[in-house]
């Protein structure tokens, strides 16, 4: 392959020494950076997983909240009661390196009472505890859509990574060795050729000077 594609000059034989050198070079730095970012997926990968957990009980335990809120009311009286919230979140997104996003939120109001969107009179305590319960998980919802959203785009760049490390090791390097290896051996062969001629134009000058032959060619 590379016989039919690169030129055996000398000039070529230094810019495919050069890319050599770049080609290896780029393979250990993104050899290291896969690392880096495989070691950052992980860690992500075990937090995921904890705070899905965490997630998930303070879910439940506010749909348990809810249920009981629900059979101790009546259907209109809790709709009325959740209908106009005034409390607000504002969310807004950051990025780190390799985009990963930071998910950060403000709220409306800074009293935390205004969860509450009704008075108290007509409604149960257990209404309160969903509120209160789902008040409490926000914090955490936000920052595992983070780590799951940090964990996608860490798989994707792994992956483009991976590619790039493969195409070096398994193409670019292979190929940029086959070259110097087929330069290196045709320039030996014109050398080995240049001195053949030069030898038997040495004998013939000899030879026509003196009638003295100094080497025997076949």
């Amino acid at each position: 392959m590379a016989a039919t594609q690169v030129n055996p000059t000398r000039m070529e034989l230094t810019r495919l020494k050069k890319k050599l050198v770049t080609a290896t070079r780029g393979h250990k730095l993104l050899k290291d950076k896969r690392d880096e970012l495989m070691r950052q997926f992980l860690d992500m990968a075990r937090e995921n997983m904890a705070l899905r957990e965490k997630v998930e009980a303070g879910i439940k335990a506010a749909n348990t909240n809810f249920v009981i809120a629900k059979a101790g009311m009546s259907e209109q009286i809790l709709h009325t009661a959740l209908m106009a919230p005034k409390q607000e979140v504002q969310l807004t997104c950051k990025d780190r390196n390799v985009d990963i996003p930071v998910f950060e939120y403000t709220t409306k109001s800074a009293d935390e009472n205004d969860i509450y969107s009704y008075g108290f009179a007509f409604t149960s305590g257990d209404l309160d505890d969903a509120v209160k319960s789902l008040a409490d998980i926000l914090p955490d919802m936000l920052k595992l859509a983070e780590i799951e959203k940090s964990c996608q785009l860490l798989a994707s760049e792994i992956e483009k990574t991976r590619r790039r490390v493969n195409a070096l090791e398994h193409v670019i390097i292979p190929e940029t060795k086959e070259g110097i290896r087929y330069i290196s051996m045709k320039l030996d062969e014109n050398e080995r050729s240049t001195q053949v001629r030069l030898m038997k134009v040495k004998d013939m000058m000899l030879e026509e000077a003196h009638h003295y032959k100094e080497h025997q060619f076949e």
